[in-house]
């Protein structure tokens, strides 16, 4: 597989190698010790989420408290969906902007998000399904969002997503302003902290 560090430091798109014959095609979609050579730290899985969105379905922008927060190790398994990773750490020199890969069942990419990241994917067809692999558990009091068509963020969504469709939760979040002044959002130098903590084991 090939890993590439997305524009947003500590995020990765990852390209399998597909292997065809006439059978159908094998790949290996998840490598604990490729990422680990990247990240410099192992990933302490702890939860496997799936959601299955109708196209123009928007889930996120979504992030947890740092510490532990949680990293993201997420894939398409049917489908296409436009993953966003954006970079809402406080202090950070790419603060406030976004990269994206194109999640299918055709490249079948996935994308790494580390900790104190801000997630967020729009369905680009029906029954898109998307897997994730998390380091902690779901924990609703740690939980927070950011709205996902919030203006100074300005995620493009494609022509393809058609009509988009967002949850009551989504909607009433608050931007990425409003989230820096409530004290919501995780700062770069706790989030730096945080990745070295996992290196050095302390």
């Amino acid at each position: 597989m090939q890993i590439r560090e997305l524009n947003i430091p500590d995020s990765y798109e990852i390209t399998p190698k597909l292997l065809g014959d006439d059978r159908g095609t094998f790949l290996e979609w998840y490598r604990f010790d490729r990422l680990e050579e990247t990240i410099g730290h192992s990933l302490d899985l702890a939860q496997g989420n799936t959601s299955i969105s109708k196209r123009g379905v928007v889930r996120g922008i979504h992030f947890a408290d740092v510490p532990p927060s949680q990293a993201k190790y997420v894939t398409a398994t049917r489908g296409a969906v436009l993953d966003f990773v954006i970079d809402i750490r406080v202090g950070s020199p790419t603060f406030g902007q976004w990269d994206s890969v194109l999640l299918d069942d055709i490249d079948r990419r996935a994308i790494y998000i580390s900790e104190g990241l801000g997630h967020c994917f729009v369905a680009l067809s029906d029954d898109a399904t998307v897997s994730y692999l998390v380091t902690s558990t779901f924990n609703a009091e740690r939980e927070h969002g950011i709205n996902p068509l919030d203006e100074e963020i300005a995620l493009a969504y494609p022509e393809a997503a058609g009509e988009l469709l967002l949850s009551p939760k989504d909607t009433q979040a608050p931007s990425l302003r409003e989230a820096e002044a409530a004290g919501l959002l995780p700062t770069w130098d706790a989030a730096r902290a945080y990745y070295d903590s996992l290196r050095t084991g302390a």
